[in-house]
């Protein structure tokens, strides 16, 4: 059943044409995930198949209830951005819409209330297009990828995974193509070359001849030069008419100079020790101690309101029960891009603060996809994404061993959070990250500081192996109350056959309900 379509749909921003999209259709269960760059009209997009704006070109036909889930949420003073999430996403779901557009629903969310959306969703019966930067949100619940590029849609079948894949081997066949077109183009490059050499050669006069016999010799010389110059003027034309293949963009390898490296990888580099986390008379956590070694990548992890930004402030800070080794160089990201000149441009803001040569400079601007001479745009000129990447540059080339960010992935389009994670992987020295993006931590991080119920833990191992001890010990925790209750079951069963009484055929009932919960954990 078709649920909506979209027909010739043009839109602008100012002069540039924004999207150009010739047909789109969504039937019935389409869970679509809506990929592309910061500004690429993912947003717009959205707007115009809820009707809530109008194309220039092209119309809109929906056949059903469409409900839009938009990504600038109000903002209420007396309720969290995640609380406040949660209600919007919570008024959408009544409402039982057919076919819903949610633009990053994720916003705000902690990793617990993120996965609570996912089973919402992926219980929900109804048709939906998600966009959102959370690939393992995309993972767990598309069938379908809309990609935006300059305007147009591709679609790819399969979740953010599969796309990735399908991707990559699109990347090699390019690759197959540009190697294919160069040696072509080599090959008539040569060919040219040897038919003018012939060509030049057929006018010179032989040795060892008489200048009468060059004078019977001169017409057919003429002649062999023409038809020469004719074949160099074919290939020559051939050469025009070679379609060409653009050079894929290789990556190349990074290798900073870190300060104090010789006294820092894989050394105690701080240590926290009996320290609380409070704010005013709340316990975020109680007496904590754990250190930190050079090179490790931590996450810190835990529901909103946990105290995870209360600890980056106090390591910063290094106040009291926190000491620091003198080998120690801080760099801080925060959301409020305090570290930015407006004034200045991307390249003059990240060598303000860097040792790096500029060859690495440019080197790391690309890989955050500011190419050429985008590195000269002043900051002030540029969208709220394309400033956290300058951000997130700058510290990353200035000169320091030990990086400290606080949801670095926020307002980051999947292209660029992609970029960030091969910036980490490569870079030697320490990662303190707090963020709430499953994919990204799994990707990164080494060891895993976990603060929950006002306890901080650390786990020595990667996200993925803290996820299967936590269902592990989930298991076993359901497996031991598993016990009590057969054990109990059996017991109001017996007292059941001797002495029938309603109120213990509702106790038995709820037993074996709780028994059922159990039995889908395991």
């Amino acid at each position: 059943m078709l649920l909506l379509e979209a027909h010739h749909v043009k839109h602008y921003v100012q002069d540039r044409l924004l999207l150009d999209v010739d047909q789109l259709q969504i039937h019935q269960n389409d869970r679509i995930g809506l990929v592309g760059r910061n500004g690429s009209g993912k947003t717009t997009l959205l707007q115009i198949l809820a009707k809530k704006i109008s194309p220039e070109e092209g119309v809109v036909i929906q056949h059903t209830q469409c409900e839009l889930l938009p990504q600038f949420k109000r903002t209420d003073t007396t309720k969290s951005g995640g609380e406040v999430t949660q209600e919007y996403i919570q008024k959408a779901l009544v409402k039982d819409p057919e076919l819903l557009l949610a633009d990053e629903p994720t916003t705000n969310l902690d990793t617990d209330h993120i996965e609570w959306l996912e089973k919402k969703l992926r219980e929900w019966q109804g048709a939906f297009i998600i966009v959102s930067h959370d690939r393992e949100f995309l993972d767990a619940l598309c069938t379908t990828i809309w990609e935006i590029n300059e305007g147009k849609i591709r679609e790819y079948t399969g979740n953010y995974s599969d796309y990735v894949k399908q991707k990559e081997v699109e990347r090699h066949q390019a690759q197959l193509a540009y190697e294919k077109y160069e040696k072509k183009k080599k090959q008539l490059e040569e060919a040219l070359k040897l038919k003018e050499k012939k060509a030049e050669r057929a006018t010179k006069t032989p040795k060892r001849v008489s200048e009468s016999e060059v004078r019977g010799t001169k017409p057919y010389f003429a002649k062999k030069q023409k038809k020469l110059q004719k074949t160099a003027k074919a290939i020559e034309t051939r050469l025009e008419k070679l379609e060409k293949v653009e050079k894929v963009k290789e990556l190349p390898p990074l290798k900073m100079n870190l300060p104090n490296a010789e006294t820092f990888k894989n050394r105690i580099i701080f240590r926290v020790e009996d320290v609380t986390g409070m704010i005013g008379e709340r316990v975020l956590w109680s007496k904590a101690s754990f250190h930190v070694r050079g090179g490790d990548k931590l996450a810190i992890i835990g529901p909103n309101g946990s105290g995870k930004t209360t600890l980056v402030k106090k390591i910063i800070n290094q106040e009291p029960g926190i000491t620091l080794s003198p080998s120690v160089k801080i760099g801080y990201f925060s959301q409020n891009l305090n570290i930015l000149d407006v004034e200045k441009s991307i390249i003059e803001n990240v060598q303000s603060s860097s040792k790096q040569n500029d060859t690495l400079i440019r080197t790391v601007l690309a890989r955050m996809h500011f190419f050429r001479d985008d590195v000269y745009k002043p900051v002030g000129v540029l969208s709220g994404g394309e400033r956290v990447k300058v951000a997130l540059a700058k510290l990353f080339l200035s000169d320091i061993n030990t990086l400290i960010l606080d949801e670095p992935t926020n307002f980051l389009d999947t292209e660029s959070v992609e970029a960030l994670e091969s910036l980490l992987k490569e870079y030697e020295g320490s990662v303190i990250f707090v963020s709430h993006d499953r994919r990204f931590i799994e990707n990164i991080a080494t060891r895993i500081l976990v603060i929950r119920n006002q306890k901080i833990k650390l786990f020595e191992g990667t996200y993925q192996q803290y996820k299967h001890a936590q269902l592990q010990k989930t298991r076993d925790t359901a497996k031991d109350k598993r016990l009590l209750l057969e054990t109990k079951i059996s017991e109001v069963l017996s007292r059941l056959s001797i002495e029938p009484s309603e109120e213990l055929e509702m106790e038995f009932q709820k037993l074996l309900k709780e028994k059922r919960e159990l039995d889908t954990i395991e």
